[in-house]
């Protein structure tokens, strides 16, 4: 069973009807202990990372995800769900994030253009990419958000987006992967992509 982790912070419907159409079995689950038992974990997430953080630590997430990835728990962070997953980031304030990655959020410079980044953007995929194989250069993904990672280890970058700067907008470090778009909202690329993660569990 793939976990889809609801902790008050995301429309996680759209992110379950894709794996269902994809023949797998993602659920919703609000019970942290349910991760004992989970194949894989997806954490999905709009809104500001503060409360996201705040969310987290008080429905008990955090202890339980930590447990999930040290026994090896493939885990896909989407949008704000990657963001958590490094060490601070800058929205409203310092806030502490998962400290699964090292690198910060940070908040895109007033020249990269309106925010926040609402629509489509392009990918430019590093080869080694394991989720995004397959994926034509320069493809499409659906983006929604304001700030950017930064992780300080590039080699896990898998594909930059220029938005007036140019930022990592997919990540993978062992069996952690992380989307700063909606793969679930970009149409057959993104179906792709998360058919490449159900490959690699």
């Amino acid at each position: 069973m793939i976990a889809i982790i609801d902790y008050g912070m995301s429309n996680l419907r759209s992110v379950r009807h894709a794996f269902a159409a994809l023949g797998a079995d993602a659920r919703i689950v609000d019970t942290p202990s349910t991760l004992k038992n989970a194949r894989a974990l997806v954490l999905p997430g709009d809104g500001a990372f503060g409360p996201a953080m705040q969310s987290l630590t008080a429905r008990g997430w955090l202890e339980p995800l930590h447990a999930a990835l040290a026994r090896g728990a493939p885990f896909l962070g989407i949008c704000l769900g990657m963001q958590l997953l490094f060490e601070s980031s800058e929205e409203n304030g310092a806030h502490r994030g998962l400290g699964i990655l090292r690198g910060a959020v940070k908040k895109f410079p007033r020249a990269a253009g309106k925010l926040p980044q609402i629509g489509w953007n392009q990918l430019q995929i590093q080869p080694q990419s394991k989720f995004l194989a397959g994926i034509a250069e320069n493809a499409f993904a659906y983006f929604v958000h304001s700030y950017y990672c930064a992780p300080m280890d590039e080699n896990i970058i898998a594909a930059r987006t220029d938005y007036g700067i140019s930022y990592a907008s997919a990540i993978e470090s062992g069996k952690v992967w992380g989307a700063q778009f909606h793969p679930e909202k970009s149409g057959a690329d993104g179906l792709k992509m998360l058919q490449n993660f159900l490959e690699l569990l």
